[in-house]
């Protein structure tokens, strides 16, 4: 279990990477007015998969590490309920596909900036938070 939750840890700043040129490519184009093209859909994309797979992951650990003795302590629910809302915010962008550009930048903005503050909210939670 030690090597599923050393990964789980690894893949968060990869989601933050992923997430920070999100963030500035999106308020780029949406203060530059440009198009919203194939990056555009692939950092939308990307972000989600991402937030899906640490879910995935976080999933597993907290199963079965809660089942091999360890239990299932309230803060590990509680970053585990949260991180399951970041993973489903973080697919809002899909229903703006068929919008005009400028609103498809916005929003994807917007929902990848509250993705990371629930993120951010849920793993403060765990004992040790981002030091971890």
């Amino acid at each position: 279990m030690n090597i599923l939750l050393m990964i789980h840890s690894i893949l968060r700043w990869l989601i933050v990477v992923v997430a920070v040129i999100a963030i500035v490519k999106f308020a780029l184009g949406w203060l530059r007015g440009g198009a919203f093209k194939g990056m555009d859909r692939g950092l939308s994309s990307g972000f989600s998969g991402l937030m899906d797979l640490q879910v995935t992951l976080g999933l597993i650990f907290l199963i079965g590490n809660g089942l091999a003795g360890s239990g299932f302590p309230m803060y590990r629910i509680e970053h585990a309920v949260s991180m399951i809302l970041a993973a489903a915010l973080a697919h809002l962008p899909m229903r703006w596909k068929n919008s005009e550009d400028k609103l498809r930048f916005r929003n994807s903005l917007f929902i990848v900036l509250g993705v990371l503050v629930i993120v951010f909210l849920g793993v403060a939670r765990l004992p040790g938070g981002w030091n971890r």
